[in-house]
């Protein structure tokens, strides 16, 4: 069972317009190896799904992306799962995603600052194990921006 900490209350930044859409789990690992290797990292990820429910989502408003896995991250260009993510992002379609850990997300700063760009402007949140944040919130886009790289 996932355990809310004291500042994801569910009357906290997560609100009911966030759960109306999709909370969209990220999976990713950079190479075939590390999925073989290390099935621990790809089993947190997953995990990510009882978080989302924890935070409010139903369970079948969570979507996995996990095109990506054994892909690099450092661009955008050959990840499928990544554009997909971006896309659902930008039709406003996605509340919330989240990730094992927001550097995670993707190596190139690029692309993470895109995705962050993205999720402000459609009003989406990301949260990983650490917590949940808000883009559009300056502190919040200040800490994202340093856990990202």
């Amino acid at each position: 069972m996932t355990v809310l900490m004291p500042w994801e209350r569910l009357d906290g930044k997560v609100t009911g317009r966030h759960r109306d859409a999709l909370a969209v789990v990220y999976v990713r690992q950079s190479t075939r190896q590390q999925v073989l290797d290390h099935g621990e990292s790809t089993r947190l990820q997953y995990a990510l799904t009882d978080r989302a429910v924890a935070l409010g989502w139903q369970a079948g408003r969570v979507l996995v992306i996990d095109d990506d896995l054994g892909k690099s991250g450092t661009s955008a260009i050959a990840r499928p799962g990544f554009q997909r993510l971006v896309s659902e992002v930008s039709l406003g379609h996605v509340g919330l995603v989240l990730g094992i850990e927001m550097s995670r997300l993707a190596r190139s700063g690029k692309d993470f600052y895109q995705l962050l760009e993205l999720c402000a402007l459609s009003g989406a949140l990301l949260a990983d194990t650490d917590g949940v944040y808000d883009p559009g919130d300056h502190n919040d886009r200040m800490l994202l921006g340093l856990r990202g790289r």
